[in-house]
This record gives C-alpha cells, structure tokens and sequence, in this order.
C-alpha cells in the first residue's frame, strides 16, 4: 500500500466516529438543555431587546464552541475541526434565510411580541427537517437546481412586497385579501384575524371573536371544529423557506464531512442560534431606519444568487456565487445601510424630538 493510500486510510480512521453513544447522548442533553433555558428565558411575549438578542447569540455561540471541545477532547483535533467547519459554513449560509425571515414578518404584518413564538416552531421543525435530510443524504438534492429556481422567484416577490408601503404590524390587521390567506381557505377553514399568540382557535373561540365590534364584517368562507389564524400561516411559510434553504446549505455541509452525527450538530447549533441573530437584525433595524432598505436590496441579490446558480446546473449558463462572496456583499449592503441612516435621519422623527 503506497504512503498516499496510508494517509488518507488513516485520516478516515481519526474522524470516523459513527453513531457514539457517549456523544449522541451529550450532544442531545446540551441542545436540549440550552433549548429550554432560551425558552424558559423567553416565556413572555415581549420584543426582545438588542442587548439580550447580542447576549442570546454569544450563549449560543459558546455552547457550539463547547460542544467543539468535547470532541476535541473525546476523539481528536480533526473531528473537532470537522465540526466547526460545518458550523460556520451553516451559520453563513443560513444569513440568508435571516433576511427572507424578516421579509415574511413584515408581509404578515406579525406584531413583533409574537415573532420569538413562530421562530421556536420553526426551529423546531428544522431540526426534523434537517434530522430527514441528513439520514436520506445526497440523493434529496437531486431536484436541488429547480427548487433553487422556484424559490428566487418566491424572494424576488418578498422583495417586491417590502418595496410596497405597508402599514406598521398590528393584531386587528385583516387578513382576508392576503394571498396565504385566500390559498388556504378553500382547503381549510382560517380566521382572518389573528387571536393572541395562538396557531389555532375552536368554533367556540371563532364565535367569540364574531360577537366583537370590530370583527362583525367577516365572513367565514369555511367551518369546522378548528380554524387556523395568520400566525399559523407566517409559520408555515417561514418553515417552508426554512426547507428551501436546506436544499441549499445540508449538501454543503455533507460536503465537509460523510459523518452524520457531525453533519446534524453543527447544522442543529446552527440553527438554534439563528434565532437569536434574527432579534439582533431585527432590534437594529428599529434603530437605523435606512437598514430595511438595504434588507430589500439583499432580497434581490439572493433571488439573483439562486437564479443564477440554478441556470447554471439546469442550462449550462449562469454564475455560482461563493459563501464567501455571497458574506461580502452582504457586509458591504448592511454597512452602507447603517451609514445611510446616520447620514440621512428620519426628519419626521427628529422633529418629534425637538
């Protein structure tokens, strides 16, 4: 057997880990652990503060970076240096998912108290999602290109809904022209407006809501025991993105490393974390007031990025666009966005002030 062939059987010795039980079993506790201390910490149906968004992110990152010791510690150097690489390449290539995030907030019009509850399904069910990608493997991507096709036709008009003057978000908001709303309606009955934090009401509950002032104009083009409301339809579509975004970044992931157990936990700290990067965005939004415009511009440049990749793979011409290309232009777009907003304030709000 020659020196290379030596090597390389040697290197898959040193980060073939399997299935470990110790692992499985330490890997579980503490992502279940910090799961339920983020949601205990945040039980209560408050806006979260940029502050607590920057701590919550640097208590994720510290438990990733925790985990990556352990294996350090537990196998070697090189299974940990697996592990990170997929964590850092997921983080990067969930940054987009950020942005289409707050585009689907912004279109349902969810009052900001509620967006940390769809987040915590949604992660949840991407840690499912993510648990099916990563047993089935490589061959779920293989309608990869068209799906990345559809889905930069489905940004584009994020991009274009955010365009649009839309009012601030508000719990009476009506949902009956919405497009979710009218597609789901014929196969299931929903309230046009939403009720509290819940994803679903009883017939009772719906004949309440009815008796109200405000709410006598409706009409129910469905009945049954349940209805589902606006909330539960801005968690289907985040889930939704959140899976089209998969059928990008899990083959990346595979990519760096064949072992499954270091495969789902760097794409699974990954993802608990995300939720806390979006408050950050999103509490820093509220401050600079040109930062959604630059959100807008990103839209764009994602529906592009997916477009041409998948023109690419499908007809032979196109562009594919690093991560690392990919985190410089948007850099680049937020960085003149914060600039702007200290260049060209809000005069309505400065008027306010004086």
């Amino acid at each position: 057997m020659t020196d290379k062939a030596l090597t390389a059987e040697n290197d898959s010795i040193t980060t073939n880990i399997g299935l470990e039980t110790e692992t499985v079993v330490i890997f579980s506790l503490l992502a279940l652990f910090a799961l339920a201390l983020d949601i205990y910490a945040h039980r209560g149906e408050k806006p979260i503060a940029l502050k607590s968004a920057i701590g919550w992110t640097l208590f994720w990152i510290c438990i990733s970076m925790g985990f990556a010791v352990f294996l350090n510690f537990h196998f070697n150097f090189e299974v940990a240096s697996l592990f990170l690489a997929g964590y850092l390449f997921e983080q990067a290539l969930s940054v987009d998912n950020l942005f289409v995030m707050m585009a689907i907030f912004a279109w349902f019009k969810i009052p900001e108290n509620y967006c940390h509850r769809v987040l915590y399904w949604g992660v949840l069910g991407a840690i499912f999602f993510r648990l099916i990608f990563v047993v089935i493997g490589s061959s779920l991507f293989a309608l990869g290109p068209m799906v990345e096709l559809v889905f930069a036709i489905v940004v584009a008009i994020s991009g274009f809904m955010m365009l649009k003057k839309h009012d601030d978000a508000d719990e009476n908001a009506d949902y009956s022209s919405h497009f979710a709303y009218k597609a789901v309606k014929l196969i299931f009955p929903v309230f046009p407006r939403l009720v509290g934090h819940n994803f679903f009401i009883s017939k009772q509950e719906v004949d309440k809501e009815l008796e109200k002032e405000e709410n006598k104009d409706i009409k129910l083009h469905r009945v049954g025991k349940y209805f589902a409301t606006p909330l539960f339809l801005c968690l289907v579509i985040i889930e939704t993105t959140d899976v089209m975004f998969a059928f990008d970044s899990v083959p990346a992931v595979i990519a760096v490393s064949r072992e499954p157990l270091i495969v789902y936990s760097a794409m699974i700290f990954a993802v608990l974390g995300l939720r806390s990067m979006y408050f950050v965005l999103d509490a820093m939004r509220q401050y600079l007031i040109h930062l959604e415009k630059a959100v807008t511009v990103l839209l764009f440049f994602i529906a592009f990025k997916l477009a041409a990749s998948a023109s690419l793979h499908l007809f032979g011409f196109g562009l594919d666009i690093s991560v690392y290309t990919s985190l410089l232009v948007i850099a680049i777009i937020l960085a003149l966005g914060i600039v702007a907003s200290f260049i060209f304030p809000n005069k309505k709000e400065e008027k306010k002030e004086v």
